[in-house]
C-alpha cells in the first residue's frame, strides 16, 4: 500500500502527482531545488513536506527523490526525454525499481492494469512519480492525474 508519494515539485507530472496526494489524504513532500525553483516560479508554498536541497539543480533533487523512495512511476507521452531520461538512468544506477509507463500508447484503464502490476511487484510505501513538465507536454498534468486517481482510489 502506498502511504507517501514524493516528486520534485516541477510543473506537470511532479505537481499532478502531489495534488492527487492531497486531493485523496495521502501524505506527499519529496525533495525540491533550492529556492523551491520551478518553470513557473517559486513551488508554492500549499505543498507540504517539500525540502530544498542544496543547490537548484534539478537533477540533484531528482535522485534525492530515487534514493529515498522505494520505487519510481516515470508517466510520458512518448519516449523520455532530458529529466525523464535522467530520472530512469538514475534508478537504474541506484538499484531502485522504476516503470515508464507512455501514456500516448496507453488508455488510462490499462496504464493503471499496467501500473498496479508492477505495484503488487514492488509493494512500494513511497513512491516517487515523475514525468515531464508542463512547458514540455501541456497535457501531462491532466493525463497522470486521472491515471494516479484511478489507480489510488482502489489502492488496498
Amino acid at each position: 500500500m502506498i502511504r507517501k508519494i514524493v516528486s520534485g515539485g516541477q510543473t506537470g507530472a511532479d505537481r499532478a502527482a502531489l495534488d492527487v496526494a492531497l486531493d485523496l489524504g495521502i501524505t506527499c513532500g519529496g525533495w525540491v531545488p533550492k529556492g523551491r525553483l520551478a518553470e513557473d516560479g517559486e513551488i508554492p508554498v500549499d505543498y507540504p513536506n517539500l525540502v530544498e536541497a542544496e543547490d537548484a539543480e534539478p537533477n540533484t533533487r531528482t535522485a534525492l527523490n530515487i534514493r529515498d523512495s522505494d520505487a519510481t512511476l516515470i508517466l510520458s507521452q512518448g519516449e523520455l526525454h532530458g529529466g525523464s531520461m535522467f530520472t530512469a538512468s538514475t534508478a537504474i544506477r541506484l538499484g531502485k525499481p522504476h516503470l515508464h509507463v507512455d501514456l500516448a500508447r496507453l488508455s488510462v484503464p490499462d496504464a493503471v492494469r499496467e501500473i498496479t502490476r508492477w505495484l503488487a511487484l514492488t509493494r512500494p510505501a513511497t513512491l516517487n512519480v515523475a514525468g515531464p513538465r508542463a512547458s514540455n507536454d501541456p497535457l501531462i498534468y491532466s493525463k497522470t492525474k486521472r491515471v494516479l486517481e484511478a489507480l489510488l482510489l482502489y489502492d488496498d
